[in-house]
């Protein structure tokens, strides 16, 4: 009797736990913590515990009170590479730690906030279930006083799992695809776990939840916006900004509910540009209660229909698409690469790279406004299918809006962000993988109408809460042209002379000229290439420029870009890809890698990046 009263209670228990976990909030993010006179935070990087339950057994047995065996593990980190066997696993782990919460903190709103958990996360603490998150590479925070003990220590457990599902976003397991192990329907690999930093943080009980700021001018005149939101009793605050001088503008915020707004007119206005990222700080005070500091660049992006704009003037953009990877850290944020590769970007010539196929760690968007570097941000739907049935293009859709409206709170107020992109390489019935053959296809007209209503849908969102940057998806090789229509500018990713006509360059860019032409004339806006390039064994040199070989890198690279310069409304081309990247397995993975990069994976340069610096360095062209 005893032993069912036992079970019983155990399944009680873990039923409610599960009912328990609520969604994470977005606007919790909103604003990235930050340590000042009224706000704490407390970083938990570090030596955690974990362990692997493949049966997911581990709640059932009590595992969020306690680990009944565990090995070290660093966070952030992916796990996949650090722990022994556990390379291809992507199934449910645990981590856990123990962390004091000193008694100062008594009085005020205590959060829990992670970086990023790839794929799905729940979060227990002191064994009580807090909440979840689905969806990587992006921020989830729980206010948690009501489950932590005071001036106490307290036990954190989380688990992650990243399991690859048709319904998921990026999918994976999808029939006749990739082709890879894992199955993912990417070509990169699926890093798992806490890959980004976690802490803990505190607000006051008056403070302000989130800021908006949106930034013009007119001749001198700049113009800073700010929206204030704010939780609490306070009814005025202050807004001040100071330029590099110290010099300093200020103005009242009056609240109507938790709404204020103020707009701070700046005279001789310093534009914030590429050549000269020029940042003023901005400060927000709520009374005596609460403050804030971030800054801002004042600078607008718009288009005509050749060019994108910057503050006016056409800009062309040079860069790359790239990737979060680097050995044994994975997927894990690892500041001393990052300083690298800004100094890489800025030591080849380039002015502006896309978070393929995700978006990055914070600390990324700080650095490039600081760098004058341009950033198409974009969430992590790649491989959207619209074929597979109306409940799992549902499914798919509901995550992609998620995704999207957290990127958007916690990316909106940096000058380096020009561009959301809402997708990469949705995929059309007809076309998949790298299985091109130059040819667009046409499909059926529901499927057409199903990716223009859902894409369409995702820029929309996009318009509504930013109406101060441009939309837009990447589109692969082959997919149908109308679907182009929803975007504000064309992005496409082609690799004629590689997957096709390959080696064969003077094929390819006829090919590539034409299909130039053709978007063109239909749309009349301006072109961004946003992925082009070749798969290059470090050291593999050839005289008769060899496919694989360093040689054909540079002479692939070359004609896509001497095809550019002859192109008005070819606004931008990024070379995919910047540094050679982790794959799943696959015949064509050798190593299981992607060497598409210009430099390696370790951030050396091959001949192609040299090569992109000659060109590049001190010149407006491609």
């Amino acid at each position: 009797m005893k032993t069912h009263f036992l079970l019983l209670f155990t399944f009680l228990a873990s039923a409610l736990s599960a009912m328990a976990m609520t969604e994470a909030d977005p606007k919790n993010i909103a604003l990235t913590p930050q340590q000042n006179e009224y706000r704490n935070v407390m970083m938990l990087d570090g030596i955690w515990q974990f362990c692997a339950d493949p049966d997911k057994q581990g709640e059932s047995a009590g595992w969020q009170n306690g680990l009944p065996q565990s090995t070290d593990i660093a966070v952030p980190g992916s796990w996949n590479d650090q722990v022994e066997g556990m390379h291809n696993y992507l199934g449910l782990a645990w981590y856990e730690t123990d962390v004091y919460v000193p008694a100062a903190w008594r009085n005020e709103r205590i959060f829990l906030r992670f970086n990023s958990a790839n794929y799905m996360a729940q979060v227990w603490v002191n064994g009580i279930a807090v909440g979840q998150h689905e969806g990587g590479h992006l921020p989830f925070a729980f206010e948690v006083n009501s489950y932590l003990k005071i001036g106490q220590k307290n036990h954190i457990a989380v688990t992650v799992e990243n399991e690859l599902s048709p319904t998921r976003v990026p999918n994976g397991n999808v029939p006749g695809q990739m082709r890879s192990y894992p199955a993912t329907n990417y070509d990169f690999f699926p890093y798992s776990g806490l890959q980004r930093s976690v802490m803990l943080y505190t607000l006051p009980r008056t403070s302000l939840q989130d800021v908006t700021i949106t930034t013009g001018f007119e001749g001198s005149e700049g113009t800073i916006k700010v929206a204030v939101e704010k939780q609490g009793n306070a009814s005025r605050g202050t807004v001040i900004v100071t330029d590099r001088e110290g010099r300093q503008l200020k103005a009242n915020l009056t609240f109507t509910g938790n709404q204020a707004n103020v707009e701070i007119k700046i005279p001789d206005v310093h534009l914030w540009s590429c050549d000269d990222p020029y940042l003023y700080d901005v400060d927000i005070l709520l009374g005596k209660t609460d403050a804030y500091h971030t800054h801002t660049g004042v600078r607008t992006i718009a288009k005509n229909d050749q060019s994108l704009l910057l503050n006016g003037k056409p800009i062309r953009l040079r860069g790359f698409g790239m990737h979060e990877d680097f050995p044994v850290f994975g997927r894990g944020v690892a500041h001393p690469v990052t300083v690298r590769d800004f100094q890489l970007l800025k030591w080849i010539g380039a002015n502006s790279f896309r978070t393929s196929h995700y978006p990055y760690d914070e600390t990324v968007y700080d650095i490039a406004d600081r760098e004058g570097i341009l950033i198409i941000d974009e969430i992590p739907a790649v491989g959207l299918l619209f074929y597979d049935g109306a409940e799992n293009v549902s499914i798919r859709q509901k995550q992609c809006e998620k995704a999207l409206s957290e990127m958007l709170h916690r990316d909106k107020n940096h000058p380096s962000v020009i561009v959301w992109s809402v997708a990469n390489e949705p995929m059309h019935k007809g076309v998949g993988g790298a299985n091109y053959d130059g040819k667009e296809k046409q499909g059926e007209d529901e499927e057409n109408q199903l990716a223009i209503r859902n894409l369409g849908r995702l820029v929309e969102i996009c318009h509504e809460q930013d109406p101060s940057r441009l939309a837009t998806f990447v589109a692969m090789s082959g997919s149908p042209s109308s679907w182009h229509q929803v975007g504000d500018i064309i992005c496409i990713n082609r690799y004629y002379g590689w997957y096709t006509n390959p080696g064969h360059m003077d094929q390819a860019m006829q090919i590539m000229n034409g299909e130039l032409e053709k978007l063109y004339g239909q749309y009349h806006t301006p072109i961004v290439m946003t992925e082009f390039g070749a798969d290059t064994s470090p050291g593999f040199h050839s005289h008769d420029h060899d496919m694989f070989s360093e040689e054909f890198q540079c002479e692939f690279i070359a004609s896509y870009l001497d095809l550019a310069n002859t192109k008005d409304y070819v606004t931008g081309m990024m070379v995919w890809n910047f540094a050679d990247f982790k794959t799943g397995s696959a015949m064509h993975r050798m190593n299981a890698m992607n060497y598409k990069g210009v430099f390696t994976q370790t951030r050396q340069p091959k001949m192609a990046a040299h090569e992109l610096r000659q060109r590049w360095v001190g010149t407006n062209r491609y």
